[in-house]
């Protein structure tokens, strides 16, 4: 997530913990009666008169929600506070959680085809690292000792009560992401000198499953998740979004559980594919990723960039419908050739780029669609000094207008 909110070097702080205290505003549901399944190959409308306007996550602490994922099958909506993964149902209800993670948990998604939750997972020997482990007390107990980024599996059906350990109570695997480790140590030449960080990467961030570009509504899922993109306004090989896709149902041989202070390194050797989107430099990448089985398409929520020659918008959507094309990257000093999406013919026009998107002020702290054409999405709350982080989960309606591209629920 952007740094700025992290740590109060940066901005400020966000942190952690405490059982939920308050319902949301909901509607009645149940399990049985919202019956529309999380998964790719079933897209339908669920019964709006039966689900919740609001879902309140609790109030639990100084780490700030990163991201949301919902399962309306069986009823549960799932959240990431940064160090913690609550399960709750959709009155908000704890129904359990998992903590002990020491590095940053990002966006959610549901894997449809078994039911897991699966995260981003950072690990970094930086300021931020740093920072999440003074918060969680402990700095120099010899955790973290490299940076590593890994997609986080948890079995959320033994996910049954608070404060589960997310290392000794078999609920979370981990598989390892070389792709990511490598261009995040990686250094390139832009303008002339040396930069670190390969392609601007500062980690991972958004992650979902959706079917390949190009490929029809319904097909086989596949994983992708996102760079984190470093916001440097002096270079010009960071204007793209960097998404990498995997085949998961390779993955069971590199499910491995993750020791913190011995983290594994078991993971594909590279990605199946490695997308390029450009939409002008961001604010660290996209920090929530999700496609919709209504458009076909994917919805990327960031945090504006700053360079002043692209119009910064906040969300961008990606067309399924298209598959990749080969062309070269721009902004590179030695020709680079990439698989580049396009982005979908709506929303605001900057005719000088020739990049579409909207400015929509939430989605970055969690996006979830959830059929025909509704969202579930987070509004943060930090609470007095930010140390009383929570969410507020509002249902919306996709209209893709140019100006106002959500409509609240009512």
């Amino acid at each position: 997530m952007r740094i700025s909110r992290l740590f109060p070097l940066l901005s400020a702080m966000l942190l952690l913990t405490a059982p939920a205290s308050k319902a949301g505003k909901t509607a009645q549901t149940g399990r049985s009666a919202l019956a529309c399944p999380t998964c790719c190959k079933t897209c339908c409308t669920p019964e709006l008169s039966k689900l919740p306007r609001e879902v309140f996550s609790g109030v639990r602490g100084p780490f700030h929600v990163q991201g949301i994922t919902v399962d309306l099958k069986n009823g549960y909506m799932y959240f990431s506070f940064t160090t913690e993964l609550l399960k709750t149902d959709l009155q908000g209800k704890l129904i359990g959680s998992v903590k002990g993670m020491t590095g940053h948990l990002g966006c959610l998604t549901v894997n449809p085809e078994d039911g897991r939750v699966y995260g981003s997972l950072e690990y970094k020997n930086d300021e931020i690292g740093r920072g999440i482990l003074r918060q969680l007390n402990k700095e120099g107990n010899g955790e973290n000792p490299s940076d590593a980024f890994y997609v986080a599996i948890f079995d959320v059906d033994k996910i049954t009560r608070p404060d589960m350990d997310a290392e000794t109570d078999g609920v979370m695997t981990a598989v390892y992401l070389k792709e990511v480790v490598d261009d995040y140590y990686g250094t390139a030449v832009n303008g002339g000198r040396e930069v670190k960080h390969r392609l601007g990467c500062s980690g991972i961030d958004g992650i979902s499953f959706g079917p390949a570009f190009g490929a029809p509504k319904g097909s086989k899922p596949y994983l992708n998740v996102a760079y984190g993109i470093y916001g440097d306004t002096t270079r010009s090989d960071n204007d793209y979004q960097v998404i990498l896709n995997y085949d998961p149902e390779t993955w069971k041989q590199y499910e491995q559980t993750l020791t913190q202070q011995a983290p594994h390194r078991s993971g594909p050797a590279a990605p199946d594919h490695k997308y390029f989107v450009r939409t002008g430099n961001t604010s660290y990448g996209i920090q929530n990723l999700a496609y919709d089985c209504a458009s076909g398409n994917w919805y990327a929520a960031v945090y504006r960039g700053k360079k002043s020659q692209y119009p910064n918008y906040s969300l961008f959507v990606i067309d399924g419908s298209k598959a990749p094309r080969k062309e070269t990257l721009a902004g590179f000093d030695t020709p680079v050739e990439g698989e580049v999406l396009s982005l979908v013919q709506e929303g605001e026009n900057d005719p000088a780029s020739g990049i579409r998107g909207w400015q929509f002020e939430w989605g970055t702290t969690g996006l979830c669609p959830i059929g025909g054409g509704y969202f579930y999405i987070s509004h943060q709350d930090g609470g007095p000094g930010g140390k009383l982080q929570s969410s507020t989960v509002h249902l919306y309606q996709w209209t893709g207008d140019s100006k106002e591209p959500f409509r609240l629920v009512e």
